[in-house]
């Protein structure tokens, strides 16, 4: 992998680390007949070779190999000799070619050919550390100049070595090729790892993983590997502070954007309770191309480590995993015992986010109260609401004040059980803008409902009134945010807009059912009335069957499958799962993502409430009796009763008889809602088999349609 880090500000190197040579070493290797700047300038093939010396060939055997000896030594460690030349291809900084006179004797050159390879793999690392000690190329490429920098100490006492002997007189040349093998294995290794490495321009985790694929490629040579896993591990002291500070501290100390986290500063938390498509848990943090291979099979833990450990640092928390000597992430090896210190971190980590969030926020219960008012587990404040905001809740979209909603709520809350519950401040009152279907084909990660609601979804009403769109929200702050996230949230919204339409339905039905049961003394044998009053009690076991199902078979088990889950879940990610799987499934089984059953369902309520309007109106015009809203008042049903027994019977009766729209319309509402009901069975029956869920409504629903 290409290192990042250039992308990022690093401190510059000096001019003069380059411009003097004598910092270097790199003076050995210039010319002398011309300016050492100049040549370090230019790019033509360069020969060192001095050329002032006399051909080798007019000596003898043994002063060549003398005189051989003493060139080698210097050439070891990249200084031409009088008859040994460097030569360097142009525009290639990292090819050197050593070359002899010709002069020479063949046997001496070919000995000479055999140590070559040693100086030009001195000369590759060398430079290799010169170069990769800048700032920019990151800590990995610094901490393995500076240990190949401590291995060239070692060569250099080892070349200062042979030298002394040679001056003793005790080293020929056979000898120095004896010394010089075992290490020739080992620098053309790391000549052919420094090669790759610049060639591609590698950093951090792409020379940590380069060094220990060499390492394994080198398995049949132990020296070679002992020294290439050496590399590899103090290559990779660097990387593994930055490490350690994540899983220990949840803080990226990473400078030259080596590590294989990365963050996404533009994500903030407060995201969470404002966009449904929030990314912030997901991409705060997530994981870049290049994990070390040592690192592999653990990246998930590590990137969630730090995350637990970051939402503790924002709540205001500060937790640091604690840190001995034996849990220092400073080494890795065949032990594994830096996986076993990842482990152990991370379930610190883990544990204490969740007692954070459990016990210090109460998410159990927020739930609980999201509950209560969402799922309307306890509805006791909701009817005293439906009462009080009635006016408004009718009115057109574009002229209800939400204001005056938020006002009334807060006055069914502080009057009704809900007030004893510390939570129900937190709870809010909005108006959409669009109906439940249109709401539901919006919502990009729902792709069933919006393929089959975008085209094919019913008309959006006319008048779009707030009974249709009303729905409620609720406070949610940091670190619950992670959990009860705006889709969550959203996603408990259209159960209770659902929830909500339904019980405005039976309300509807239970108004139509009372003036039904006041013309009950009435003699209406012969008249529509036994009949509206039969398609009423119909309509009303469909829409109680329903609610029951809704809240009974849904809503109630998956909320206690759910809260066993949560209580036994050993870190956030598993409770976000849970929640989340919870919610789902409650939108599934409500209905709300098969569309083709809930626009049966929406057309049944739409015709409920039609015809709990309409016969009302009809019904108590053409009969005197109470309207809806006086007949809620407990106090007057005696008096209503009474006045509607000392009237005439064949009044009104011939008041009935002559109103031919009652009989019209309620035989149309009967004929509609039957063919609607009928038409529903084989879509529920056949969904039922994919939804076992499904099977209870069913049966209940199909109960309905044969009573017809």
């Amino acid at each position: 992998m290409e290192t990042s880090s250039s992308t990022l500000s690093s401190p510059s190197t000096p001019r003069w680390n380059s411009d003097r040579p004598f910092l270097t070493g790199r003076f050995h290797q210039e010319t002398k007949t011309t300016s050492r700047f100049a040549e370090t300038k230019s790019h033509s093939v360069d020969s060192f070779s001095l050329g002032s010396e006399n051909p080798i060939g007019c000596y003898n055997a043994a002063v060549q190999e003398l005189i051989l000896i003493d060139d080698l030594l210097s050439a070891l460690v990249g200084i031409e000799g009088r008859y040994i030349s460097i030569k360097r291809v142009r525009g290639m900084e990292d090819s050197f070619t050593f070359q002899v006179d010709a002069s020479m004797d063949l046997a001496l050159q070919e000995l000479a050919k055999r140590i070559f390879p040693l100086c030009e793999s001195f000369m590759l690392i060398n430079q290799f550390v010169e170069s990769r000690s800048q700032f920019k190329n990151g800590l990995v490429n610094h901490a393995f100049a500076a240990a190949l920098r401590a291995l060239l100490l070692d060569y250099n006492a080892m070349v200062a070595q042979l030298e002394h002997q040679f001056r003793l007189g005790r080293l020929s040349l056979q000898g120095l090729w004896f010394y010089c093998q075992p290490m020739m294995g080992s620098m053309q290794a790391l000549s052919s790892v420094i090669q790759k490495t610049s060639a591609n321009n590698f950093a951090g985790s792409a020379v940590l993983n380069l060094l220990q694929s060499q390492a394994k490629a080198m398995a049949g040579d132990n020296a070679v590997r002992s020294l290439l896993e050496k590399m590899a591990q103090c290559a990779s002291n660097a990387y593994l502070s930055i490490l350690e500070r994540w899983v220990y501290e949840g803080v990226i100390d990473d400078p030259y954007g080596e590590f294989f986290i990365a963050e996404n500063k533009t994500l903030q938390k407060e995201s969470l309770t404002q966009d449904y498509d929030a990314k912030y848990w997901r991409q705060r943090y997530s994981l870049k191309d290049g994990i070390p291979s040592f690192l592999a099979n653990t990246a998930g833990t590590i990137l969630t480590t730090g995350k637990y450990l970051n939402v503790m640092r924002e709540c205001g928390h500060n937790v640091q995993v604690p840190v001995s000597e034996s849990s220092k992430l400073m080494s890795f090896g065949t032990n594994h015992h830096y996986l076993e210190c990842i482990k152990s971190a991370y379930d610190f980590a883990s544990g204490e986010l969740l007692n954070l969030i459990k016990e210090k926020y109460d998410l159990m219960g927020k739930l609980r109260s999201i509950k209560h008012y969402l799922l309307l587990d306890q509805g006791d404040f909701l009817v005293h609401f439906m009462d009080i905001a009635k006016d408004e809740l009718i009115k057109k979209v574009d002229e209800i004040s939400v204001e005056k909603l938020q006002s009334l709520l807060d006055l069914a809350l502080r009057t009704t059980a809900a007030a004893a519950d510390p939570c129900h401040e937190d709870l809010t009152c909005c108006v959409e803008t669009c109906s439940l279907l249109k709401r539901l084909g919006t919502l990009k990660d729902i792709e069933n409902s919006r393929n089959a609601l975008d085209g094919n979804g019913l008309e959006e009403p006319v008048n779009v009134t707030g009974l249709e769109t009303l729905s409620l929200s609720y406070k949610v702050r940091w670190p619950l945010s992670i959990v009860i996230s705006k889709k969550a949230l959203t996603k408990y919204q259209l159960i209770f807009r659902f929830l909500f339409h339904c019980k405005h339905v039976d309300r509807q039905l239970c108004g139509a059912w009372q003036v039904h049961q006041g013309v009950r003394s009435l003699k209406m044998r012969g008249t529509a009335i036994p009949r509206s009053s039969l398609l009423c009690r119909s309509m009303l076991k469909f829409i109680n069957s329903l609610l029951h199902y809704l809240t009974f078979e849904v809503l109630e088990p998956n909320w206690h499958v759910m809260h066993n889950r949560l209580q036994s879940a050993k870190s956030i990610d598993e409770v976000i799962q849970h929640h989340d799987f919870f919610l789902d499934k409650c939108l599934r089984e409500c209905l709300l993502l098969l569309p083709e059953l809930l626009k049966k369902v929406e057309k049944l309520k739409s015709l409920c409430v039609q015809y709990a309007a309409a016969t009302q109106w009809l019904i108590t015009s053409s009969i005197d009796i109470p309207s809806i809203d006086e007949s809620f008042d407990d106090s007057k049903v005696s008096e209503n009763s009474k006045q509607l027994k000392s009237r005439s019977p064949s009044h009104a009766l011939k008041l009935s008889s002559s109103n031919t729209n009652v009989t019209d319309a309620i035989l149309n509402f009967e004929r509609e809602f039957n063919t609607e009901l009928q038409s529903l069975e084989p879509i529920l029956s056949s969904s039922s088999q994919a939804e076992p869920h499904l099977t209870h409504l069913a049966q209940w629903i199909l109960g309905v349609g044969n009573e017809q």
